[in-house]
């Protein structure tokens, strides 16, 4: 059973600089990209014309919608035989696993976006673990994207906060849209080198992973 939906009370900026990003740098990550899931999408987008009146929230375009899984590093910081090497052993790792079956449905406001939960969590976290253990026998144990996280929840941002914010009138506007749960086979990952550079995660290279054979 799905957890309950807890929205916070209070959205923030998304956009501050996080520490190492900067203008024209880009990072290496393996997400799924999932704007071609032609339901998923058209889900997202029902809930965004709910939230078109808020200029405090930047609407996500379906060609960057994506499920945050697993960042690499900043490519700048990689060597071209690193990249090659993990993109190699990314691939082999998950053609022994099985694609995640899960479901989406009601958004939840959180301090820095609006999203849509993964359920379950189970099967993604599996494909997140196998690529963690690539990229501790690829960049090592100590490298800085496998430190520990809070607690990993997966998830499709459909919005993210622009501003210091009330979240309740974001989630009552929500609350009026009617849609039936949606049903993904995630089926591939994508390798992407992507920037921040314009309020939003634009990828210029993407690799599409398939899990399973």
């Amino acid at each position: 059973m799905p957890a309950p939906i807890e929205h916070v009370d209070q959205m923030q900026d998304h956009w501050w600089w996080r520490p190492g990003w900067q203008v024209g740098r880009h990072f290496y990550a393996c997400h799924f990209a999932v704007g071609d899931h032609a339901e998923l999408a058209e889900l997202v987008r029902s809930y965004q014309e709910a939230l078109r009146t808020f200029p405090g929230l930047d609407l996500i375009p379906s060609t960057w919608l994506h499920l945050t899984m697993q960042g690499i590093g900043f490519l700048d910081d990689l060597t071209d035989e690193q990249v090659t090497r993990l993109s190699h052993e990314i691939r082999e790792r998950l053609a022994g696993l099985s694609a995640p079956v899960v479901t989406f449905h009601r958004p939840v406001v959180r301090a820095e976006a609006v999203y849509l939960r993964a359920d379950p969590p189970a099967p993604i976290a599996a494909v997140r673990e196998a690529v963690r253990e690539v990229l501790g026998q690829v960049l090592g144990e100590d490298n800085a994207e496998l430190t520990p996280r809070q607690s990993f929840r997966p998830h499709v941002s459909v919005a993210y906060s622009n501003a210091a914010q009330p979240a309740e009138p974001i989630a009552a506007a929500l609350e009026q849209v009617a849609a039936e749960p949606v049903v993904v086979r995630l089926d591939h990952v994508g390798i992407l080198e992507f920037h921040r550079d314009h309020r939003m995660y634009e990828w210029t290279r993407s690799e599409r992973v398939r899990i399973g054979r």
